[in-house]
């Protein structure tokens, strides 16, 4: 589609769109392309987590507000079979027959060898999935031009954001038709399989499904989208980063997936059948079982008894001691808790927004038991509970894997000015940077592709919109 048409169904948020004026912009003055082929231009929303987080990979529903910052992803064909990839001032180039040739393990090690590659691995991986799981070929290289707003490592999902743009733009270029959710299976593959990081599916989906001014209702079961659910009239979402980085491989999030998949393995010994999904157990069947369940749990001894848990995108360290119970309990009862906020969105209750409010405060408790809390996202929870509903705001807790990163918060839709003071206030008592990130836009689906075609620069690129 042109770009006017493209910009158009970003969604009506005037940042998002001025965002998409100034990418294509850059684009068309970008010494990386040649000025004679088409450009592919693609476009992914980094997402707040409202309710679900981690216990998406236990298979909990979980609710995902697409943000209004994303990655975008402009790529040319070439016909020197290299991968030319370009990021800010990074650089990498990888020979395409060799990478397509691999199997994962032997991707993964091969992107990992360099440091100038080891980054691109986001982008480079798309191609290698696609050519294993879906039998593509590919005839010749591209040169691929990344452009984002969503920061990495502040859990809103950076990753994802690039991933799906990646995969929506190689589709585009070399004719390869994907359904939405496909395009986000095989992104969580590039980031488990290629990456290397035991991420659940929630990113992928709200990046590749999610639509503007709306949350994601997803059934990680594994990936069933249940609709797309508008705030209550009134209300609104923004984000407060902690500046703590966060990193969905990080220790402290891959110990509570590894303990949440060994706690299913100990739970079905307990219960005496198989359990599809952990999130399926009832609180009041876990509360049967839950003494039971060892506290901790050392690796060793675990697969000495079990063998393993089943997860492909983590591995058991035998000499780590793991946080079972509350790793297993955290997301039993994180589906009850995101089943009752979807239920509370659509009730009348005068008290909605303050019930809404306390089953974010719950599902931030349950994370810091977990151990995936910080001091820095504390602090803004903490900030938010104390100005409370007399400043329009009702909620707040951690977001994606936890351990630092950002603080979704759930207020009046006139609370902007409450939201800006708390996260003054954080940055004056901690001295670190605190970003607000507000505002909503269409996932890569809902935005398609924009076609940017000989002549490269002209005035519909530069100026796309009115």
């Amino acid at each position: 589609m042109t770009p006017a048409e493209w910009i158009a169904r970003v969604g009506p948020s005037h940042s998002a769109r001025r965002q998409a004026e100034r990418v294509l912009a850059h684009i068309a003055h970008s010494d990386l392309f040649a000025r004679d082929r088409d450009i592919i231009v693609a476009r992914a929303p980094g997402r707040l987590d409202v309710m679900g987080g981690i216990a998406d990979y236990s298979g909990s529903l979980v609710l995902e507000w697409p943000l209004a910052d994303a990655t975008f992803v402009a790529l040319q064909r070439d016909s020197h079979r290299t991968l030319t990839i370009v990021s800010d001032l990074r650089l990498a180039q990888v020979a395409l027959p060799a990478l397509a040739s691999l199997d994962y393990d032997g991707a993964r090690a091969y992107l990992a060898g360099t440091s100038a590659n080891h980054w691109a691995a986001y982008v480079a991986g798309a191609f290698v999935v696609l050519a294993r799981d879906v039998g593509v070929e590919f005839p010749d290289g591209a040169r691929i031009l990344v452009v984002s707003s969503v920061p990495e490592g502040k859990g809103v999902s950076s990753s994802a954001a690039l991933e799906v743009a990646t995969m929506q733009a190689v589709c585009a270029a070399y004719e390869i038709s994907l359904e939405p959710r496909q395009v986000a299976l095989l992104c969580q593959k590039v980031e488990n399989l290629i990456v290397g990081a035991p991420c659940g599916v929630m990113d992928q989906m709200t990046a590749a499904c999610g639509e503007s001014g709306r949350l994601l209702a997803l059934l990680c079961q594994p990936a069933e989208v249940r609709g797309h659910v508008e705030l209550p009239q009134g209300l609104a979402l923004w984000a407060i980063d902690s500046d703590i980085r966060h990193a969905v491989s990080g220790a402290a999030y891959g110990t509570v997936r590894a303990a949440a998949f060994m706690g299913h393995r100990i739970l079905e010994q307990l219960m005496g059948r198989r359990l599809d999904h952990l999130a399926n157990v009832s609180p009041g069947d876990f509360a049967s079982f839950a003494s039971r369940v060892p506290q901790h749990v050392n690796g060793r001894e675990f697969l000495d008894r079990y063998g393993g848990t089943g997860d492909h995108a983590t591995a058991i360290d035998p000499d780590r001691v793991y946080p079972v119970r509350v790793a297993t309990a955290h997301p039993i009862y994180e589906h009850s808790r995101v089943r009752a906020f979807a239920d509370e969105l659509s009730s009348d209750d005068d008290d909605r927004a303050q019930h809404l409010g306390a089953l974010m405060y719950e599902s931030h408790s349950s994370y810091s038991a977990c151990g995936l809390g910080s001091d820095g996202t504390d602090a803004l929870v903490s900030l938010v509970r104390r100005a409370g509903p007399r400043s329009g705001l009702y909620g707040a807790k951690i977001t994606g894997g936890g351990s630092g990163g950002a603080v979704a918060i759930l207020g009046r839709s006139d609370a902007a000015s409450a939201v800006h003071t708390i996260a003054a206030r954080y940055a004056r008592r901690t001295g670190r940077r605190a970003r607000v990130f507000e505002g909503s836009s269409s996932g890569a689906a809902a935005c398609g592709v924009c076609e940017l075609r000989p002549p490269i620069v002209c005035s519909e690129v530069l100026h796309p919109a009115p």
